[in-house]
C-alpha cells in the first residue's frame, strides 16, 4: 500500500529536522518520492512575508 506523510513549517530548518526524524525510521527501500513546495504570503499590515515550507513523502507501507 502507498501512503503519504505531509510536513508543513514556517521555517525551512524545522521542516528539515522533522523530515529527517521521519526518514531515519523509514527503510530506504520503502521510499517512493519526496515533493517539496514553498509558498510566500505577503502580510498586508506589515512589509514582511510569511513563508510556508512543505513537503510530502510518498512511501510504501
Amino acid at each position: 500500500m502507498i501512503q503519504v506523510r505531509v510536513f508543513d513549517h514556517e521555517h525551512e530548518k524545522d521542516l528539515e529536522q522533522d523530515m529527517n526524524v521521519f526518514l531515519e525510521k523509514l527503510d530506504e527501500k520503502k521510499l517512493v518520492d519526496i515533493k517539496y513546495n514553498v509558498a510566500v504570503i505577503p502580510e498586508e499590515e506589515e512589509e514582511e512575508q510569511i513563508y510556508c515550507f512543505s513537503a510530502m513523502v510518498v512511501y510504501r507501507a
